[in-house]
């Protein structure tokens, strides 16, 4: 009975039934198999299961620019030795741009060996989506006369802008920077600052695991809403593409596990079932930003890893390492172009792998923004943005897949550099 009743008070456990029971609600309410009501009244339901989401959403956006802000300033600052600072900025940096490169080039070869655009008809999907011609103009792609206005807008002119737009890689450069300038003034100096940004960081915490409590019932809502507007037939219709996306996710969780075991040197069964509660998190919310107090207290918690590494390894990571995401981007890019039948080119194949690693760093750990930063890969190769469109209905899905897989590439590399600086210590 102790057994049962712990398992029920388990956050994963509470998200999985609230999946299910919603995906039973939510099929109810749809066409498929249910009562089929019309579209006023089933978005007036939504409207309103979506409220705790909606509750859930608008904590993370208060809290979270702070809390990364103050995370990775204190990180840099508690590090330490010189030696281990330069371990984990170069080496997680290194690290990351490896793995995600990885990622991509896994999406690449599924993508063009079981081209899922080619399987669909353009035409149907013209029709039932209601887009003409125009719509499906092929532009312009990249041009090289690009480059140097990207690279100068990398460090944020404005931190209060940055602060008030929620642009992440420009608060994570700014507090990079001021943590690095903290690192190396005397710590008297610094105390007063890092003792308040640590307040916020315990404060900003607090919050953020309070608000999980609404979790279960957030998931509830979005799934039924999910489920009954967009309905089976019409998911079923992009299996394919969604085949492919989900194998390509499949085979970076293996890489993780190959890394776990021979890298961080631990065992892969007990060291998963850590990751666990994370992942559901992470899968439910389809934001591993939302996830992030989650990741941070597994990691310190279950898998007991040094603080300061986990502190700066996770919110670092949270922000700029996506490599479910950039994975499937690139799946997407290869379905669109494949379903607009345009040939990509060697030059435009390197393009979108440039491209793709940079967006992914830049991309909100949010609901929904792989998507968004989608679109610049799309006019960055001359594929029409509108695409995108045509992926909506089974995004949602795939957005809660792959953020799973960031969360887990995310503990992933704080095993790694948790054992690598050990070693150098």
């Amino acid at each position: 009975m102790a057994l049962k009743n712990n398992i029920f008070k388990q956050l994963w456990f509470q998200v999985v039934i609230s999946l299910l029971v919603g995906v039973g609600v939510g099929l109810v309410l749809g066409d498929d198999v249910g009562v089929g009501l019309d579209d006023n009244t089933l978005d007036t339901i939504s409207s309103y299961l979506k409220i705790p989401a909606n509750i859930f959403l608008s904590v993370i956006l208060m809290i979270i620019v702070p809390l990364i802000f103050a995370s990775i300033i204190v990180a840099i600052t508690n590090l330490g030795t010189k030696e281990k600072m330069k371990t984990l900025g170069l080496g997680i940096g290194v690290y990351f741009v490896i793995t995600t490169t990885i990622a991509i080039l896994i999406a690449i070869t599924l993508a063009s060996i079981i081209a899922p655009g080619s399987i669909l008809d353009l035409t149907a999907l013209q029709e039932t989506h209601d887009l003409s011609d125009e719509d499906l103009k092929v532009t312009e792609g990249f041009s090289v006369d690009d480059i140097p206005e990207i690279a100068s807008n990398i460090i944020p002119r404005n931190p209060i802008v940055s602060y008030l737009e929620g642009q992440m890689l420009s608060i994570l450069i700014m507090a990079m920077i001021v943590g690095l300038a903290m690192a190396a003034l005397p710590k008297d100096s610094v105390k007063p600052l890092l003792d308040l940004l640590e307040s916020i960081q315990k404060i900003t915490l607090y919050i953020l695991l309070m608000a999980m409590k609404i979790v279960p019932f957030a998931v509830f809502g979005l799934i039924v809403g999910m489920v009954a507007k967009v309905g089976v037939e019409t998911m079923a219709g992009l299996g394919v593409y969604m085949a492919t996306v989900i194998l390509g996710l499949g085979a970076m969780l293996l890489v993780y596990t190959m890394i776990i075991k021979f890298v961080a040197k631990r065992p892969i069964s007990s060291t998963f079932s850590k990751f666990r509660n994370p992942q559901t998190l992470a899968f439910s919310t389809a934001s591993s930003m939302a996830t992030m107090p989650m990741t941070l207290k597994t990691a310190e918690e279950d898998l007991k890893l040094d603080t300061r590494v986990s502190k700066f390894v996770i919110p670092l990571g949270t922000t700029v390492n996506m490599d479910g995401t950039a994975l499937y981007q690139v799946i997407a890019v290869f379905f669109l172009a494949q379903l607009f039948a345009i040939e990509l080119s060697m030059f435009s194949i390197l393009v979108i792998i440039v491209t793709s690693l940079l967006a992914s760093i830049g991309t909100p750990a949010v609901p929904g923004a792989g998507t968004i930063v989608l679109a610049t890969i799309l006019i960055t190769v001359g594929i029409p943005p509108v695409g995108i469109l045509l992926l909506l209905s089974v995004d949602r899905i795939l957005d809660m897949i792959r953020t799973m897989v960031n969360v887990t590439g995310d503990l992933t590399a704080s095993c790694v550099f948790n054992e690598i600086t050990r070693e150098k210590n």
